[in-house]
């Protein structure tokens, strides 16, 4: 069992509690204090002095094309799966893989399997079973089947509404998939969550609120995303987070003038609008492709999400004068209460050991995942297994 004793971290837990040693074991946080004896040289621990580095939970990256996405301007425009060092230079420790467009060529059992693999490499991993379209895509033939009996699935998406690419659900439909997610949800102890992809078209989450309006489900099952893609559906969003939704916003580049929301200045406009804290998360869309399309719904042009957009808005923040306790829960304990992750999320004895260090710009420069030490001043430690020195 690999022991570290932390010394001299200024922690964020993400509420501040100040200069505290930590003491690392069997991959979790063994105790918590502000004067750390001396180990005796037979407990074999490695000490780290973080000279007074902010300490963070491991953040959490809740929507991650973890085998490669894309794949709308032919095969040859499928994007390759991110490596392991893509996420832990990030800071990011734990994620949740899905399918989008493409849930044809790429299947459940290919998620099932890189998910398996980073959990093999050392990171918490996660999925969702389906993908954009109906019915949604499985292993079992049945998405409540799928939520009980695989382990690492936790909930249906990204089924995708209000987009050309959608399979352009009806109420019925849509209501039907997040029952089964809610029911696999009770049964098993998991997030039971019905992850929605929102494109840009004009109904926005007018499908949402009719399923709230009109059902008996729970509004914490209706989990939309990308909603800062417009400024409209934004204010579409807040109200839904007040109805009891939790919402995501992604950090994907936002161009000067264009009718969209940073994931920094969405965030700002969340905490000023006065709904739920807890209601909020960022996620990065690793993996995936960021088209644009024109007028006949071809792609004109394409970027990739990666995890590091996801510490790149946190340090925005931090420059614009956001306490770091105001904007780490959206990056950390929101989105472990909402995809009920034991463990992740917070800084505490008996929680995971995924801790990430900043210096004083916010960039990242250590990174422990279930105890064990992938970052260190910045260099990588720890390589995918068939990772480049290079990559």
């Amino acid at each position: 069992m690999t022991t570290t004793l932390i010394r001299n971290a200024d922690v964020y837990a993400p509420e501040p509690l100040g200069r505290h040693d930590l003491l690392l074991g069997g991959g979790k946080v063994l105790w918590i204090g502000t004067d750390a004896p001396d180990l005796p040289a037979a407990f074999g621990a490695q000490v780290m002095d973080l000279a007074g580095r902010r300490l963070v939970p491991g953040l959490i990256d809740g929507h991650v094309h973890v085998t490669g996405g894309g794949g709308e301007a032919g095969f040859a425009s499928r994007v390759p799966a991110p490596t392991l060092s893509r996420y832990t230079r990030s800071g990011v420790t734990t994620v949740v893989g899905l399918l989008g467009t493409d849930d044809v060529a790429r299947s459940t059992r290919e998620l099932v399997a890189h998910v398996n693999a980073l959990r093999e490499e050392g990171l918490s991993a996660w999925g969702y079973a389906g993908g954009y379209h109906l019915p949604p895509a499985t292993v079992t033939g049945s998405v409540r089947a799928d939520l009980a009996f695989i382990d690492c699935l936790i909930g249906v998406g990204e089924l995708a509404i209000s987009d050309h690419r959608s399979s352009q659900p009806t109420l019925d439909e849509l209501l039907r998939i997040a029952s089964d997610a809610h029911v696999a949800g009770l049964m098993t102890g998991k997030a039971g969550l019905l992850h929605l992809h929102l494109g840009d078209g004009p109904r926005g989450l007018d499908l949402v609120r009719r399923a709230l309006d009109q059902s008996e489900l729970p509004p914490r099952v209706f989990n939309p995303t990308h909603v800062n893609r417009r400024k409209a559906l934004f204010d579409e969003a807040i109200e839904l987070a007040r109805r009891g939704c939790s919402i995501d916003i992604t950090a994907f580049p936002v161009d000067e003038g264009e009718d969209a929301w940073s994931a920094a200045d969405a965030l700002v406009r969340y905490l000023d609008s006065g709904a739920p804290r807890d209601r909020v998360t960022i996620s990065s869309d690793a993996g995936g492709c960021l088209p644009c399309f024109d007028a006949q719904g071809r792609v004109c042009s394409m970027d990739v999400g990666h995890s590091g957009a996801l510490v790149d808005t946190l340090r925005e923040l931090l420059a614009r004068g956001i306490a770091l306790q105001d904007a780490l829960p959206a990056f950390t304990s929101n989105v472990a209460g909402l995809l009920r992750l034991p463990g992740k999320g917070s800084i505490a004895v008996g929680a995971d050991a995924d801790l990430v260090a900043l210096d004083a710009t916010g960039a990242v420069t250590d990174v422990f995942a279930g105890g064990q030490l992938h970052l260190r001043d910045g260099a990588v430690l720890r390589r995918g297994t068939f990772e480049s020195q290079d990559t």
